[in-house]
């Protein structure tokens, strides 16, 4: 995979309560992915941007919710999650705490 698709599958992390929870019990890493990435896309990307081995992938598709604004009607827009699971030992750490 070339450098320029790795940068287009994967968004960025998606940080929330439960992707802290899923990576503290679990081991898994959570990312906002491309609409149209694949599962061995996902597993390749991460594996060449971050040097980690990865044991399963698992995608949602998230519809965007409708919003409205006074009296227009908005909508925004579908994305896609991906759930990495890393394999055991290996660790992501996106926050990198001072010591």
């Amino acid at each position: 995979m070339n450098q320029e698709r790795v940068y287009q599958v994967l968004r960025g992390p998606h940080i929330s309560e439960k992707s802290t929870i899923i990576a503290d019990e679990a081991n898994q890493v959570v990312f906002t992915v491309a609409r149209d990435a694949t599962k061995k896309e996902i597993k390749a990307a991460v594996e060449q941007l971050f040097e980690v081995k990865v044991r399963d992938v698992r995608v949602v598709n998230v519809n965007g919710k409708r919003k409205s604004f006074g009296r227009l009607q908005g909508r925004r827009p579908d994305w896609k999650k991906a759930y990495v699971a890393l394999e055991a030992g290996e660790e992501l750490d996106f926050i990198g705490g001072v010591e």
